[in-house]
Protein backbone atom coordinates (compact mmCIF):
# COMPACT_ATOMS: atom_id res chain seq x y z
CA UNK A 1 0.00 0.00 0.00
CA UNK A 2 2.65 2.79 0.69
CA UNK A 3 3.89 1.91 -2.78
CA UNK A 4 0.24 2.57 -4.41
CA UNK A 5 0.30 5.32 -1.73
CA UNK A 6 3.84 7.01 -3.13
CA UNK A 7 2.52 6.76 -6.95
CA UNK A 8 -0.74 8.41 -6.36
CA UNK A 9 0.99 11.37 -4.91
CA UNK A 10 3.35 11.10 -7.71
CA UNK A 11 0.67 11.35 -10.37
CA UNK A 12 -0.80 14.01 -8.31
CA UNK A 13 2.51 15.77 -8.61
CA UNK A 14 3.38 14.93 -12.38
CA UNK A 15 -0.43 16.20 -13.19
CA UNK A 16 0.34 19.76 -11.28
CA UNK A 17 3.56 19.60 -13.44
CA UNK A 18 1.88 19.53 -16.76
CA UNK A 19 -0.34 21.94 -16.30
CA UNK A 20 2.29 24.33 -15.07
CA UNK A 21 4.01 24.09 -17.84
CA UNK A 22 1.33 23.94 -20.48
CA UNK A 23 1.20 19.98 -21.63
CA UNK A 24 -2.52 19.96 -20.37
CA UNK A 25 -5.27 22.35 -19.89
CA UNK A 26 -7.17 21.85 -16.45
CA UNK A 27 -10.34 20.25 -18.50
CA UNK A 28 -7.42 17.50 -19.59
CA UNK A 29 -6.56 16.79 -15.89
CA UNK A 30 -9.09 13.80 -15.20
CA UNK A 31 -8.89 12.43 -18.24
CA UNK A 32 -5.26 12.32 -17.90
CA UNK A 33 -5.73 11.12 -14.25
CA UNK A 34 -7.11 7.94 -15.23
CA UNK A 35 -4.89 7.33 -17.98
CA UNK A 36 -2.28 7.39 -15.66
CA UNK A 37 -3.80 5.17 -13.81
CA UNK A 38 -4.92 2.50 -15.96
CA UNK A 39 -1.00 2.67 -17.23
CA UNK A 40 0.11 1.60 -13.99
CA UNK A 41 -3.00 -0.60 -12.81
CA UNK A 42 -3.65 1.62 -10.09
CA UNK A 43 -6.86 1.89 -8.03
CA UNK A 44 -6.76 5.87 -5.83
CA UNK A 45 -10.34 4.08 -4.03
CA UNK A 46 -11.95 6.73 -1.88
CA UNK A 47 -8.00 8.48 -1.27
CA UNK A 48 -7.56 11.95 -2.06
CA UNK A 49 -4.52 13.36 -2.93
CA UNK A 50 -2.88 16.83 -3.79
CA UNK A 51 0.32 18.30 -5.20
CA UNK A 52 3.10 18.77 -2.66
CA UNK A 53 6.22 21.23 -3.48
CA UNK A 54 7.52 18.70 -5.62
CA UNK A 55 5.98 19.41 -8.07
CA UNK A 56 7.57 22.46 -8.13
CA UNK A 57 10.34 20.88 -9.79
CA UNK A 58 11.89 22.50 -13.35
CA UNK A 59 13.14 18.90 -14.27
CA UNK A 60 9.94 16.76 -14.36
CA UNK A 61 12.57 13.82 -13.75
CA UNK A 62 12.55 14.28 -10.58
CA UNK A 63 8.93 13.01 -10.20
CA UNK A 64 8.72 10.81 -12.65
CA UNK A 65 11.63 8.42 -11.47
CA UNK A 66 10.02 8.12 -8.43
CA UNK A 67 7.12 6.24 -10.53
CA UNK A 68 9.11 4.67 -12.79
CA UNK A 69 11.50 3.07 -9.69
CA UNK A 70 8.03 1.74 -8.34
CA UNK A 71 6.72 0.49 -11.31
CA UNK A 72 9.82 -0.90 -14.37
CA UNK A 73 13.01 -2.90 -13.26
CA UNK A 74 15.47 -3.08 -15.99
CA UNK A 75 16.55 0.66 -18.02
CA UNK A 76 14.53 -0.40 -20.84
CA UNK A 77 11.76 -1.09 -19.18
CA UNK A 78 12.12 2.10 -17.23
CA UNK A 79 12.37 4.08 -20.58
CA UNK A 80 9.74 2.47 -22.65
CA UNK A 81 7.47 3.30 -19.59
CA UNK A 82 8.23 6.82 -19.31
CA UNK A 83 7.75 7.78 -23.05
CA UNK A 84 4.54 6.14 -22.58
CA UNK A 85 3.10 8.00 -19.21
CA UNK A 86 4.79 11.44 -21.05
CA UNK A 87 3.11 10.37 -24.24
CA UNK A 88 -0.39 11.24 -22.41
CA UNK A 89 0.97 14.02 -20.95
CA UNK A 90 1.96 15.87 -24.34
CA UNK A 91 -0.29 17.21 -27.06
CA UNK A 92 -1.00 15.51 -30.06
CA UNK A 93 1.16 16.22 -32.81
CA UNK A 94 -1.43 18.60 -34.82
CA UNK A 95 -1.46 20.76 -31.48
CA UNK A 96 2.25 21.41 -31.35
CA UNK A 97 2.32 22.02 -35.02
CA UNK A 98 -0.50 24.45 -34.67
CA UNK A 99 1.48 26.32 -31.81
CA UNK A 100 4.42 26.29 -33.34
CA UNK A 101 2.45 28.05 -36.34
CA UNK A 102 1.45 30.19 -34.11
CA UNK A 103 4.81 31.00 -32.24
CA UNK A 104 6.56 31.59 -35.51
CA UNK A 105 4.00 34.94 -35.46
CA UNK A 106 5.46 36.18 -33.57
CA UNK A 107 9.08 35.12 -34.08
CA UNK A 108 11.00 31.83 -35.38
CA UNK A 109 13.08 32.29 -32.58
CA UNK A 110 10.01 32.28 -30.22
CA UNK A 111 8.69 28.83 -31.97
CA UNK A 112 11.73 27.07 -31.44
CA UNK A 113 11.99 28.29 -27.62
CA UNK A 114 8.78 27.01 -26.95
CA UNK A 115 9.00 23.92 -28.80
CA UNK A 116 12.95 22.89 -27.33
CA UNK A 117 11.18 23.50 -23.89
CA UNK A 118 7.92 21.42 -24.82
CA UNK A 119 10.47 18.36 -25.24
CA UNK A 120 12.37 19.30 -22.28
CA UNK A 121 9.58 18.98 -19.68
CA UNK A 122 7.88 15.98 -21.80
CA UNK A 123 11.28 14.17 -21.13
CA UNK A 124 11.93 13.44 -24.55
CA UNK A 125 15.04 15.55 -23.62
CA UNK A 126 16.09 13.91 -20.92
CA UNK A 127 18.42 16.62 -19.15
CA UNK A 128 18.76 14.49 -16.26
CA UNK A 129 20.95 12.01 -17.98
CA UNK A 130 22.48 14.74 -20.03
CA UNK A 131 23.48 16.94 -17.22
CA UNK A 132 25.69 13.64 -16.29
CA UNK A 133 28.17 14.30 -19.28
CA UNK A 134 31.28 15.46 -18.36
CA UNK A 135 32.44 19.00 -20.91
CA UNK A 136 35.65 20.81 -20.76
CA UNK A 137 37.14 23.56 -23.83
CA UNK A 138 40.92 22.23 -24.72
CA UNK A 139 43.01 24.80 -26.18
CA UNK A 140 44.96 23.70 -29.11
CA UNK A 141 46.75 25.20 -32.29
CA UNK A 142 43.51 25.92 -34.49
CA UNK A 143 42.09 27.45 -30.93
CA UNK A 144 39.41 26.44 -28.58
CA UNK A 145 38.46 22.55 -29.06
CA UNK A 146 35.04 20.94 -26.87
CA UNK A 147 35.09 17.73 -25.18
CA UNK A 148 32.14 15.89 -24.07
CA UNK A 149 31.92 12.83 -22.45
CA UNK A 150 28.60 11.05 -23.09
CA UNK A 151 27.36 9.77 -20.11
CA UNK A 152 24.01 9.81 -20.51
CA UNK A 153 23.32 6.28 -22.49
CA UNK A 154 22.61 3.58 -19.23
CA UNK A 155 24.94 0.57 -19.76
CA UNK A 156 22.64 -2.52 -21.08
CA UNK A 157 21.01 -4.53 -18.58
CA UNK A 158 21.59 -8.50 -19.49
CA UNK A 159 17.81 -8.50 -18.78
CA UNK A 160 17.24 -6.12 -21.62
CA UNK A 161 19.45 -7.90 -23.84
CA UNK A 162 17.70 -11.79 -23.84
CA UNK A 163 14.54 -10.30 -23.88
CA UNK A 164 15.62 -8.19 -27.31
CA UNK A 165 16.89 -11.55 -28.43
CA UNK A 166 13.96 -13.48 -27.85
CA UNK A 167 11.23 -10.66 -29.96
CA UNK A 168 10.48 -11.41 -33.38
CA UNK A 169 11.90 -9.73 -36.14
CA UNK A 170 10.22 -6.40 -37.98
CA UNK A 171 10.57 -3.81 -39.91
CA UNK A 172 8.47 -1.12 -38.45
CA UNK A 173 9.45 1.54 -38.17
CA UNK A 174 12.20 0.78 -40.71
CA UNK A 175 14.79 3.39 -39.07
CA UNK A 176 14.57 5.37 -36.26
CA UNK A 177 14.42 8.90 -38.44
CA UNK A 178 11.06 7.48 -39.78
CA UNK A 179 8.33 9.97 -39.52
CA UNK A 180 6.58 7.03 -38.36
CA UNK A 181 8.67 6.92 -35.03
CA UNK A 182 6.17 9.52 -33.72
CA UNK A 183 3.71 7.86 -30.79
CA UNK A 184 5.74 4.72 -31.72
CA UNK A 185 5.07 2.22 -28.29
CA UNK A 186 8.74 1.19 -28.21
CA UNK A 187 10.20 -2.65 -27.51
CA UNK A 188 13.62 -3.72 -26.40
CA UNK A 189 15.30 -3.68 -29.33
CA UNK A 190 13.68 0.35 -30.15
CA UNK A 191 12.79 3.09 -28.19
CA UNK A 192 9.51 4.36 -27.70
CA UNK A 193 8.74 7.74 -29.21
CA UNK A 194 5.22 7.96 -27.33
CA UNK A 195 6.20 11.42 -26.65
CA UNK A 196 8.67 12.59 -29.82
CA UNK A 197 6.47 15.55 -31.98
CA UNK A 198 8.05 16.52 -35.50
CA UNK A 199 7.41 20.19 -37.03
CA UNK A 200 6.42 19.55 -40.54
CA UNK A 201 8.59 22.09 -43.13
CA UNK A 202 8.92 22.59 -46.36
CA UNK A 203 12.16 22.16 -48.21
CA UNK A 204 12.93 22.44 -51.90
CA UNK A 205 10.04 20.56 -53.26
CA UNK A 206 9.54 18.29 -50.40
CA UNK A 207 8.19 17.70 -46.94
CA UNK A 208 10.86 17.37 -44.28
CA UNK A 209 10.57 16.78 -40.01
CA UNK A 210 11.95 19.17 -37.61
CA UNK A 211 12.33 17.62 -34.42
CA UNK A 212 15.09 17.67 -31.27
CA UNK A 213 17.64 15.29 -30.55
CA UNK A 214 16.89 13.06 -27.40
CA UNK A 215 20.34 13.56 -26.54
CA UNK A 216 21.59 17.32 -27.32
CA UNK A 217 25.08 17.56 -27.59
CA UNK A 218 24.75 20.94 -27.79
CA UNK A 219 21.92 23.48 -27.32
CA UNK A 220 19.19 23.30 -29.43
CA UNK A 221 20.48 19.82 -30.95
CA UNK A 222 18.26 19.24 -34.12
CA UNK A 223 17.43 16.68 -36.61
CA UNK A 224 15.73 17.55 -40.22
CA UNK A 225 14.46 14.34 -41.23
CA UNK A 226 13.07 13.52 -45.05
CA UNK A 227 9.48 12.42 -44.53
CA UNK A 228 10.85 9.20 -46.97
CA UNK A 229 13.10 6.54 -46.32
CA UNK A 230 15.34 7.33 -48.30
CA UNK A 231 19.33 7.01 -48.17
CA UNK A 232 21.64 9.83 -47.78
CA UNK A 233 22.66 11.26 -51.08
CA UNK A 234 24.68 14.35 -51.90
CA UNK A 235 23.46 16.36 -54.61
CA UNK A 236 22.00 19.95 -55.65
CA UNK A 237 19.21 19.57 -53.98
CA UNK A 238 21.37 19.04 -50.37
CA UNK A 239 22.80 22.61 -50.85
CA UNK A 240 18.88 23.81 -51.62
CA UNK A 241 17.53 22.47 -48.76
CA UNK A 242 20.27 23.37 -46.21
CA UNK A 243 20.04 27.21 -47.43
CA UNK A 244 15.99 26.65 -47.47
CA UNK A 245 16.81 25.50 -44.10
CA UNK A 246 18.36 28.73 -42.82
CA UNK A 247 16.10 30.79 -44.62
CA UNK A 248 13.24 30.16 -42.17
CA UNK A 249 15.72 29.51 -39.23
CA UNK A 250 18.28 31.99 -39.32
CA UNK A 251 19.06 31.62 -35.51
CA UNK A 252 20.49 27.78 -36.27
CA UNK A 253 23.00 26.32 -38.52
CA UNK A 254 22.38 23.05 -40.41
CA UNK A 255 25.10 20.38 -41.77
CA UNK A 256 25.09 17.05 -43.15
CA UNK A 257 27.14 14.30 -42.91
CA UNK A 258 29.28 12.67 -45.77
CA UNK A 259 26.77 10.09 -47.95
CA UNK A 260 29.38 7.33 -47.76
CA UNK A 261 30.90 5.08 -45.00
CA UNK A 262 33.60 5.63 -42.45
CA UNK A 263 33.39 9.71 -42.95
CA UNK A 264 29.56 9.37 -43.13
CA UNK A 265 27.20 9.26 -40.09
CA UNK A 266 25.90 6.28 -37.93
CA UNK A 267 22.45 6.32 -40.08
CA UNK A 268 23.46 6.62 -44.07
CA UNK A 269 19.93 5.01 -44.58
CA UNK A 270 17.44 7.85 -44.13
CA UNK A 271 18.52 10.92 -45.85
CA UNK A 272 18.74 13.81 -42.65
CA UNK A 273 20.40 16.69 -41.47
CA UNK A 274 21.75 18.05 -38.07
CA UNK A 275 21.47 21.26 -36.72
CA UNK A 276 21.12 23.80 -33.87
CA UNK A 277 22.00 27.00 -31.98
CA UNK A 278 25.61 26.82 -31.24
CA UNK A 279 28.93 28.37 -32.43
CA UNK A 280 31.08 25.88 -32.93
CA UNK A 281 35.09 26.11 -33.00
CA UNK A 282 35.28 25.92 -36.78
CA UNK A 283 32.73 28.35 -37.15
CA UNK A 284 35.05 30.62 -35.69
CA UNK A 285 38.49 29.53 -37.36
CA UNK A 286 39.70 31.88 -39.06
CA UNK A 287 41.35 31.80 -42.97
CA UNK A 288 44.52 31.41 -44.08
CA UNK A 289 44.26 31.57 -47.91
CA UNK A 290 41.56 32.98 -50.19
CA UNK A 291 40.60 32.76 -53.78
CA UNK A 292 38.34 33.81 -56.47
CA UNK A 293 36.66 32.44 -59.68
CA UNK A 294 35.92 34.34 -62.59
CA UNK A 295 32.37 32.74 -62.63
CA UNK A 296 31.66 33.92 -58.99
CA UNK A 297 33.01 37.52 -58.65
CA UNK A 298 30.55 38.04 -55.63
CA UNK A 299 31.74 34.82 -53.65
CA UNK A 300 34.22 34.86 -50.83
CA UNK A 301 36.15 31.88 -51.48
CA UNK A 302 39.26 30.61 -48.32
CA UNK A 303 40.66 27.98 -46.69
CA UNK A 304 40.30 27.25 -42.82
CA UNK A 305 42.95 27.41 -40.23
CA UNK A 306 41.37 23.96 -38.95
CA UNK A 307 43.11 20.53 -38.71
CA UNK A 308 40.35 19.34 -41.28
CA UNK A 309 40.22 20.23 -44.88
CA UNK A 310 38.03 22.62 -45.07
CA UNK A 311 36.80 25.47 -47.86
CA UNK A 312 34.49 28.35 -46.87
CA UNK A 313 32.44 29.78 -49.78
CA UNK A 314 29.92 33.00 -49.15
CA UNK A 315 27.61 34.56 -51.34
CA UNK A 316 24.42 37.36 -51.21
CA UNK A 317 22.88 35.28 -53.72
CA UNK A 318 22.06 31.50 -52.87
CA UNK A 319 21.77 30.06 -56.04
CA UNK A 320 25.29 31.37 -56.84
CA UNK A 321 26.26 29.82 -53.99
CA UNK A 322 24.79 26.53 -54.96
CA UNK A 323 26.27 26.25 -58.42
CA UNK A 324 29.40 26.70 -56.53
CA UNK A 325 29.19 24.36 -53.94
CA UNK A 326 27.95 22.07 -56.74
CA UNK A 327 31.37 23.07 -58.64
CA UNK A 328 34.15 21.75 -55.78
CA UNK A 329 31.33 18.64 -55.03
CA UNK A 330 31.64 17.69 -58.54
CA UNK A 331 35.33 18.48 -59.04
CA UNK A 332 36.50 16.49 -55.53
CA UNK A 333 34.42 13.55 -56.46
CA UNK A 334 36.53 12.74 -59.32
CA UNK A 335 39.73 13.87 -57.83
CA UNK A 336 42.74 11.91 -57.21
CA UNK A 337 46.37 12.88 -56.03
CA UNK A 338 48.60 9.97 -55.15
CA UNK A 339 50.97 11.79 -53.07
CA UNK A 340 48.46 12.86 -50.50
CA UNK A 341 46.97 9.39 -50.67
CA UNK A 342 43.34 10.51 -52.61
CA UNK A 343 42.23 8.17 -55.00
CA UNK A 344 38.70 8.77 -56.18
CA UNK A 345 37.58 5.47 -56.72
CA UNK A 346 38.26 1.79 -56.32
CA UNK A 347 36.95 0.20 -59.53
CA UNK A 348 33.70 1.82 -59.53
CA UNK A 349 33.84 2.58 -55.70
CA UNK A 350 33.84 6.23 -54.97
CA UNK A 351 35.69 7.64 -51.76
CA UNK A 352 35.71 11.58 -51.99
CA UNK A 353 32.70 12.92 -50.29
CA UNK A 354 31.64 16.22 -48.34
CA UNK A 355 30.69 17.06 -45.69
CA UNK A 356 28.71 20.72 -45.86
CA UNK A 357 27.73 23.11 -42.98
CA UNK A 358 25.34 25.99 -43.55
CA UNK A 359 24.81 29.48 -41.72
CA UNK A 360 24.03 33.17 -42.03
CA UNK A 361 27.26 34.34 -41.74
CA UNK A 362 28.48 37.04 -39.64
CA UNK A 363 28.46 39.72 -42.17
CA UNK A 364 24.79 38.37 -43.46
CA UNK A 365 26.07 36.69 -46.72
CA UNK A 366 25.12 32.55 -46.88
CA UNK A 367 27.96 30.72 -46.22
CA UNK A 368 28.76 27.18 -46.32
CA UNK A 369 31.88 25.64 -45.01
CA UNK A 370 32.70 22.14 -47.58
CA UNK A 371 34.80 19.83 -45.86
CA UNK A 372 36.18 17.05 -47.95
CA UNK A 373 36.51 13.32 -46.92
CA UNK A 374 37.94 10.32 -48.66
CA UNK A 375 37.24 7.21 -46.72
CA UNK A 376 39.58 4.63 -48.64
CA UNK A 377 41.05 2.03 -46.68
CA UNK A 378 44.43 0.36 -47.11
CA UNK A 379 46.19 -3.03 -44.92
CA UNK A 380 47.61 -0.24 -42.86
CA UNK A 381 44.76 1.48 -42.19
CA UNK A 382 41.71 -1.13 -42.31
CA UNK A 383 39.10 1.60 -40.51
CA UNK A 384 40.11 4.34 -42.64
CA UNK A 385 43.63 6.04 -44.43
CA UNK A 386 41.91 9.92 -42.92
CA UNK A 387 40.41 7.85 -39.35
CA UNK A 388 41.66 8.19 -35.72
CA UNK A 389 44.69 6.27 -36.46
CA UNK A 390 45.63 3.47 -34.25
CA UNK A 391 47.46 4.71 -31.75
CA UNK A 392 44.27 7.07 -30.69
CA UNK A 393 41.80 4.16 -30.54
CA UNK A 394 41.92 4.21 -26.54
CA UNK A 395 40.59 7.36 -26.79
CA UNK A 396 38.70 7.86 -29.89
CA UNK A 397 38.00 4.86 -32.60
CA UNK A 398 34.41 5.87 -33.25
CA UNK A 399 33.95 7.66 -37.39
CA UNK A 400 34.69 11.01 -37.43
CA UNK A 401 31.17 12.55 -37.79
CA UNK A 402 29.89 16.07 -38.54
CA UNK A 403 29.79 17.35 -34.79
CA UNK A 404 33.50 16.07 -34.43
CA UNK A 405 34.45 17.66 -37.93
CA UNK A 406 32.83 21.28 -36.33
CA UNK A 407 35.25 20.36 -33.44
CA UNK A 408 33.42 18.85 -30.73
CA UNK A 409 34.45 15.58 -29.17
CA UNK A 410 31.96 13.31 -28.29
CA UNK A 411 33.55 10.28 -26.17
CA UNK A 412 32.91 7.17 -25.09
CA UNK A 413 31.19 7.15 -21.24
CA UNK A 414 34.26 4.10 -20.59
CA UNK A 415 36.42 6.80 -20.32
CA UNK A 416 34.81 8.66 -17.17
CA UNK A 417 35.98 5.57 -14.73
CA UNK A 418 39.78 5.08 -16.72
CA UNK A 419 39.94 8.61 -16.21
CA UNK A 420 39.91 8.48 -12.57
CA UNK A 421 42.63 5.34 -12.67
CA UNK A 422 44.81 7.32 -15.03
CA UNK A 423 45.00 10.21 -12.73
CA UNK A 424 45.82 7.90 -9.48
CA UNK A 425 48.48 6.23 -12.19
CA UNK A 426 49.88 9.73 -13.10
CA UNK A 427 50.08 10.26 -9.32
CA UNK A 428 52.10 7.04 -8.93
CA UNK A 429 49.65 5.73 -6.75
CA UNK A 430 48.57 1.78 -7.16
CA UNK A 431 46.00 1.60 -10.15
CA UNK A 432 43.91 -1.31 -12.08
CA UNK A 433 46.95 -1.60 -14.95
CA UNK A 434 44.55 -4.50 -17.38
CA UNK A 435 41.59 -1.69 -16.95
CA UNK A 436 44.29 1.08 -18.21
CA UNK A 437 46.77 -1.22 -20.42
CA UNK A 438 45.65 0.33 -23.42
CA UNK A 439 46.62 3.71 -21.74
CA UNK A 440 49.92 3.35 -20.72
CA UNK A 441 52.30 3.81 -23.45
CA UNK A 442 50.18 7.53 -23.76
CA UNK A 443 50.46 8.17 -19.89
CA UNK A 444 53.87 7.32 -19.65
CA UNK A 445 54.46 10.15 -22.33
CA UNK A 446 52.96 12.27 -20.40
CA UNK A 447 54.01 11.69 -16.79
CA UNK A 448 57.82 11.87 -18.23
CA UNK A 449 56.86 15.45 -19.91
CA UNK A 450 55.53 16.13 -16.37
CA UNK A 451 58.83 15.71 -14.77
CA UNK A 452 57.47 12.91 -13.14
CA UNK A 453 54.34 12.15 -10.10
CA UNK A 454 51.78 14.47 -10.19
CA UNK A 455 48.99 15.92 -7.50
CA UNK A 456 45.72 15.15 -8.24
CA UNK A 457 43.98 18.26 -9.00
CA UNK A 458 46.98 18.62 -11.30
CA UNK A 459 46.77 14.99 -12.70
CA UNK A 460 43.06 15.34 -13.54
CA UNK A 461 43.96 18.90 -15.85
CA UNK A 462 47.02 17.51 -17.27
CA UNK A 463 44.72 14.55 -18.54
CA UNK A 464 41.79 17.04 -19.99
CA UNK A 465 44.73 18.67 -21.81
CA UNK A 466 46.35 16.05 -23.38
CA UNK A 467 42.85 14.42 -23.94
CA UNK A 468 42.15 17.49 -26.08
CA UNK A 469 45.20 17.44 -27.91
CA UNK A 470 44.55 13.73 -28.96
CA UNK A 471 41.36 15.43 -30.33
CA UNK A 472 43.09 17.67 -32.26
CA UNK A 473 45.11 14.92 -33.88
CA UNK A 474 41.89 12.76 -34.25
CA UNK A 475 41.35 15.60 -36.98
CA UNK A 476 44.48 15.63 -38.12
CA UNK A 477 44.16 12.52 -38.83
CA UNK A 478 40.89 13.04 -40.45
CA UNK A 479 41.99 15.17 -42.88
CA UNK A 480 42.41 14.58 -46.27
CA UNK A 481 45.25 17.18 -46.85
CA UNK A 482 47.31 17.50 -43.85
CA UNK A 483 48.06 21.05 -41.95
CA UNK A 484 51.86 21.55 -43.06
CA UNK A 485 53.36 23.05 -45.87
CA UNK A 486 52.87 20.23 -48.15
CA UNK A 487 49.40 19.50 -47.30
CA UNK A 488 48.87 23.08 -48.25
CA UNK A 489 50.71 22.72 -51.04
CA UNK A 490 48.74 19.71 -52.47
CA UNK A 491 45.21 21.89 -51.09
CA UNK A 492 46.04 24.40 -53.30
CA UNK A 493 46.48 22.41 -56.47
CA UNK A 494 43.06 21.20 -56.01
CA UNK A 495 41.48 24.73 -55.49
CA UNK A 496 43.41 25.42 -58.98
CA UNK A 497 42.48 21.89 -60.68
CA UNK A 498 38.68 23.73 -59.44
CA UNK A 499 39.47 26.66 -61.26
CA UNK A 500 40.30 29.20 -58.63
CA UNK A 501 43.18 31.59 -58.27
CA UNK A 502 44.32 32.65 -55.19
CA UNK A 503 44.82 36.22 -54.29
Amino acid sequence: MASNSESLQNIENLLSFALRKGLIENNDKNWARNALLDILSLDPGEDIYEADERALTEDVYDILSGILNLHAKTPVQKDLLDARIMGILTPRPSEVERKFREDSLESIEAATNAFYALCQNNHYIQMNGIRKNLYWIADTQFGNLEITINLSKPEKDPRDIAAAKSLAQTNYPKCLLCKENVGFAGRFNHPARQNLRLIPIDLGSETWYFQYSPYVYYNEHCIVLSSRHVPMKMNEETFRRLLGFIEKFPHYFIGSNADIPIVGGSILSHDHFQGGRHAFPMEKAESYAFYSHKSFLDARISLLNWPMSAIRAADGDKERLIALCMLIMNKWKNYSDEGANIRAYTGDTPHNALTPIARIGNDGLWEIDLVLRNNRTTDEFPLGIFHPHQDLHHIKKENIGLIEVMGLAVLPGRLKQEMDGMALWLMGEKADDSALSPHLEWLAGIREKCGGALELKEANEVLKKEIGLVFERVLRDAGVYKFDDAGKAAFHNFMLFCGFEGK
